[in-house]
């Protein structure tokens, strides 16, 4: 079988890991091939041998912007856990290079604390640098794609490349890698940061942290379920069609923010699904908005809607 020679080929590859625990939503069946890269050396081994034998693959990073199907992946799931970073200061600029496995929030930390600005709005986002990149995560004004200078990815063949933002299509929530170069996996990326006064930063993400715990919830989630349509809110859309604290099995509009669905124990995908198909539907038929998914989807079919999927 082509998952047999894969798993020969791999050193520490699992089979059949449950995915629930890899994901903060704390929900998804098992994958048929787990690995945990530490190197971008092994995820360019990995996801190349899964190529060469035909086997479908998907890169995690902490999985939190996630929902994975409840039967799992029938693939190769690989866990980017490459965490080198180095910080070089240039006067009143800093060049800041780091592997797509490294924790934003540990980075948002850590240069803002040395008085460099630029990532402190991300104090608190739980996701990895690849994961931030591709869904130009931003906060309070700021996002991803400000301070970028150069990401280095696998190409689709295989091949590494090196891409300024420029080429990477960033929007809302959107790159290029969930559009033309969605086959392709982030290795590592450049920063510049510009010099700032470190106590400024550290009061500016004390106040971010504080707003972040009185507005979202505690229990297991992906964070923002939805993307805002332009110029409203997701929230207050869900909200207004009476669907926070809304549940479906142990899945459930948070009660604290609307557009964060919780795990209240034992969730299901499925419920997930229901959830936002539900609130697609009531959002279109009473304000003529379509919500956009801002999860990604592993296993499983995003949810389109009944109306006007």
């Amino acid at each position: 079988m082509k998952v047999d020679r894969l798993a020969k080929f791999l050193n520490g590859v699992k089979r059949d890991e449950p995915l629930a625990p890899h994901t903060s939503f704390r929900i998804g069946g098992p994958a048929k091939l787990f690995l945990r890269a530490k190197t971008a050396e092994e995820v360019e081994k990995a996801l190349n041998l899964a190529q060469e034998e035909g086997i479908p693959w998907v890169v995690l990073g902490k999985g939190t912007n996630v929902l994975v199907a409840d039967g799992g992946f029938p693939g190769l799931v690989v866990v980017n856990a490459c965490g080198r970073f180095e910080l070089e200061e240039l006067g009143d600029k800093a060049l800041l290079r780091a592997e797509a496995g490294v924790s934003l929030a540990h980075l948002a930390r850590l240069t803002a604390l040395k008085g460099w600005e630029g990532l402190e709005w991300a104090e608190g986002i739980p996701g990895t640098i690849g994961g931030a990149i591709a869904g130009n995560a931003g906060a309070f004004g700021g996002c991803v794609a400000d301070f970028l200078e150069r990401v280095e990815i696998l190409g689709e063949k295989g091949q590494r490349l090196s891409l300024k933002p420029e080429e990477l299509a960033f929007g809302y929530r959107h790159s290029a890698f969930k559009g033309k170069l969605k086959g392709s996996v982030i290795l590592s990326a450049d920063f510049t940061l510009v010099k700032g006064e470190a106590r400024e930063l550290k009061e500016r993400m004390l106040r971010y942290r504080a707003e972040r715990r009185a507005k979202q919830p505690k229990e297991p989630s992906a964070g923002s379920v939805f993307k805002n349509p332009p110029g409203h809110y997701a929230a207050k859309l869900i909200e207004e069609v009476g669907l926070k604290g809304f549940r479906v099995g142990d899945a459930c509009f948070s009660p604290i923010h609307a557009n964060f669905i919780v795990n209240l124990g034992q969730a299901k995908a499925s419920d997930v699904l229901k959830l936002m198909e539900l609130a697609m539907d009531r959002v279109w038929n009473v304000f003529g908005l379509k919500l956009e998914p801002e999860l990604e989807f592993i296993g499983l079919n995003p949810p389109g809607g009944k109306i006007h999927g």
